[in-house]
């Protein structure tokens, strides 16, 4: 059986025979092709929309959990083994208020948005909160500064209508 042809003359014998090495690149090239076009967006890549790889690490990111349509909600801090936000991802309404309450495990926390929008002081005590509104659509990715290197990171996406509200037709 003999390999398929490249059209290029510069990869072929005098025959018209594809070389070894011009196959070789056909082959490697159509399987990075098919992979790209096999990826189903889960474990890196480009991730949810305007996060890139910021979730990787994140042992308790499973999407975004809709908060949209109230004014308030809670994320808590020092969730699950000390090291978490709970939920790590939360999509939300503008003018919607995301208070983070910490839960006393894990040490010392702050919330400190990747770009600087907000920065809460450290707190280690049950019970104390910090609180941002968020009046324009956007991402927001945060995490603890200590922690950030343990997964402690999180993200608030703001949004005119919830994508999965829309996505099931409310």
């Amino acid at each position: 059986m003999q390999p398929p042809q490249v059209p290029d003359a510069a990869h072929s014998d005098a025959a018209g025979r594809t070389s070894r090495r011009a196959f070789v690149a056909t082959v490697a090239g159509t399987l990075a092709v098919g992979a790209g076009c096999l990826n189903d967006g889960g474990g890196g890549g480009d991730g949810p929309d305007g996060y890139g790889s910021w979730f990787d690490g994140v042992d308790n990111y499973d999407g975004f959990v809709d908060r949209t349509g109230t004014d308030r909600t809670t994320v808590e801090v020092g969730a699950d083994d000390g090291l978490a936000f709970a939920p790590a991802a939360i999509e939300v309404s503008p003018g919607t208020t995301v208070v983070w309450e910490w839960v006393g495990r894990g040490g010392s926390h702050n919330v400190k948005e990747d770009d600087g929008a907000f920065l809460s002081d450290y707190y280690q005590k049950q019970g104390s909160t910090f609180e941002h509104t968020f009046d324009e659509a956007g991402t927001f990715p945060y995490y603890c500064v200590p922690h950030q290197n343990q997964g402690m990171k999180g993200g608030v996406t703001v949004v005119e209508e919830s994508t999965t509200a829309a996505s099931h037709g409310r």
